[in-house]
């Protein structure tokens, strides 16, 4: 349901300002993104809807369970059985967290309200962040003795 609508500029970066359709009725989450450019490179190169960036072999929209579906077609297709719609949440969270991003900065891009999926989802990427800079740090104490 994402789309041309839920597109603004601003100072010259493009944004994607939208509510998650999870809980949208009970407790909306407002998201503001800044669209990376090597996603607007895509975005520019691949046909889209206006009122649906993605749409279906029909022309129309997906339905949240048409995507999930037709993704895991495509993971199938791909030889990826063990990924999901769902995964792709998580791999953003552990991904950012590789990065070195706050559990902030994280759930301001995975629109979690709590730190406690964060928490969940990143544990073993912070570990591996942490264990690099440990080494890094005790690499660069012996060259200075």
């Amino acid at each position: 349901l994402l789309g041309r609508q839920h597109m603004t500029v601003n100072n010259g970066t493009d944004w994607l300002r939208f509510t998650q359709q999870k809980n949208k009725r009970n407790k909306p989450v407002h998201m503001e993104i800044p669209i990376a450019p090597e996603l607007r490179l895509v975005m520019d190169a691949t046909p889209m809807g206006d009122m649906a960036f993605l749409m279906n072999g029909y022309g129309r929209a997906f339905t949240s369970n048409g995507f999930g579906n037709k993704f895991r077609d495509w993971c199938d297709a791909a030889g990826l059985p063990q990924c999901s719609v769902h995964g792709l949440r998580k791999a953003a969270a552990a991904r950012l967290a590789e990065l070195g991003c706050t559990e902030q900065e994280i759930m301001s891009i995975t629109g979690h309200k709590t730190s406690k999926e964060i928490v969940r989802y990143t544990k073993s990427a912070k570990q591996k962040v942490r264990a690099e800079r440990a080494i890094d740090k005790m690499t660069a104490g012996r060259s200075e003795r």
